[in-house]
């Protein structure tokens, strides 16, 4: 009983002992700045009686003026409280100490309210199918993903504050928030034009990956789009980004909208060969190709004619999901030069031919190679894109234009 009585106290913690420390230190600061004031006696109380009665200075004219010496730097250091001031500001540390550990049970429900929506935001925003709004769009879902999360984590912080009884905070943070918007709106106005582009650009979908476009002057196919800015790739194989304010106000050639493609070429013949047989020939040799469509077909049509020669400019329509624009467009100028060549269809002479006498064989000869009549020829009007066009119109809904033809 004696040894568990005077057993020795297990030792302090360092913790304890700085805390011990530090206080027993700062109460020996304040005794040593209030010592000499405790030391003072004090006037006793029949003192001011008796200064009361005693005679008052002689004011008469010979009488001297007696100076009052200003007070010295002790006795104002110790007519302030400094003592005082200090068990005020223990008072109210140790005041704000223990309000703190009696709210700590609310202040770690808050927290794990906070962290509870954190992590339900982030589950949640990563299962959109619940929501039913996942959509096809890349960066249309990865926005509102994040929306969704931001949304739920706001509600926790809410309730997190309303269990703190600081619901008075969030009219300060929102007034804040709108302020701060308003500086950071001026101040990153082009990323702020940026990213809202971004959103109408996947919004409204003019392209899509892997398509070839056409934007101002710079052609590509379509790689990505970021909050940032849109990716191309080149036909050399760069990479080519561009502002989302530019995409979003630029002139947009979207090449790939429609799987069938219309290529060109021109040829030059001389003046003196038929345009007629040139035509056949040329249209002939276009069609035998396998990748050209049959609907729409080939066709032609003459860009010049002068003292050079003729200029005759053939068309041809490829699917680009199974050919290739470039290879079939070569393709078929190699066959239509080589129809011309076994046809005796030349190119325009580089030399001058004065003919000084009439030559009635050569006019006999020209007039039976052009015929003089235009009977089978087609002149109607070009039908090859207006499947194409009707599909387009019919597939925006809210479609602005409407044709003079339609019912009203």
């Amino acid at each position: 009983m004696t040894d568990s009585l005077y057993a020795p106290f297990p030792p302090p913690r360092r913790g304890r002992l700085r805390s011990l420390s530090a206080l027993v230190l700062l109460a020996l600061v304040a005794s040593l700045l209030a010592g000499p004031s405790l030391a003072a006696p004090s006037a006793p109380p029949s003192a001011a009686p008796a200064a009361s009665a005693a005679p008052a200075p002689d004011t008469t004219e010979g009488a001297q003026a007696v100076d009052t010496p200003p007070p010295s730097a002790a006795q104002a250091f110790q007519e302030a409280d400094v003592r005082g001031r200090f068990d005020a500001v223990y008072d109210e540390t140790v005041s704000r100490f223990m309000r703190l550990l009696a709210n700590l049970p609310l202040l770690l429900a808050a927290l794990l309210v906070v962290a509870l929506a954190a992590w339900l935001g982030r589950v949640i925003s990563q299962r959109l199918h619940w929501l039913h709004l996942r959509t096809r769009n890349p960066y249309l879902d990865s926005l509102l993903r994040r929306m969704v999360q931001a949304a739920i984590l706001l509600i926790g912080i809410v309730i997190a504050l309303d269990l703190l009884n600081a619901t008075a905070v969030i009219g300060v943070v929102f007034g804040s928030a709108g302020v701060l918007g308003i500086a950071m709106g001026f101040a990153f106005k082009d990323i702020a034009e940026n990213y809202i582009a971004g959103i109408l650009l996947s919004l409204r979908r003019p392209f899509e990956p892997g398509e070839t476009v056409k934007i101002d002057s710079y052609e590509g196919r379509v790689a990505s789009l970021s909050a940032r800015a849109m990716v191309l790739v080149t036909a050399e194989g760069n990479e080519l980004r561009l502002p989302n304010a530019l995409v979003f106000k630029a002139v947009i050639l979207n090449y790939s909208s429609n799987p069938r493609r219309r290529f060109d070429f021109t040829m030059n013949i001389d003046a003196s060969h038929s345009i007629r047989q040139a035509q056949t020939i040329g249209l002939t040799e276009i069609a035998a190709i396998d990748d050209v469509l049959t609907d729409p077909g080939p066709s032609w049509t003459l860009v010049e004619f002068g003292a050079s020669g003729s200029v005759l400019r053939f068309f041809g329509w490829v699917d680009q999901r199974k050919s290739d624009l470039g290879k079939t467009r070569g393709e078929a100028i190699r066959r239509v030069k080589g129809a011309f060549w076994r046809a005796g269809i030349q190119g325009p002479r580089t030399t001058t031919r004065v003919v000084l006498t009439r030559d009635e064989g050569a006019v006999a000869d020209h007039h039976d190679i052009e015929p003089a009549t235009s009977v089978g020829v087609d002149t109607s009007v070009n039908r090859d894109i207006d499947e194409h066009v009707a599909e387009v119109v019919n597939a925006d809904p809210q479609n602005l234009l409407i044709a003079k033809d339609a019912p009203q």
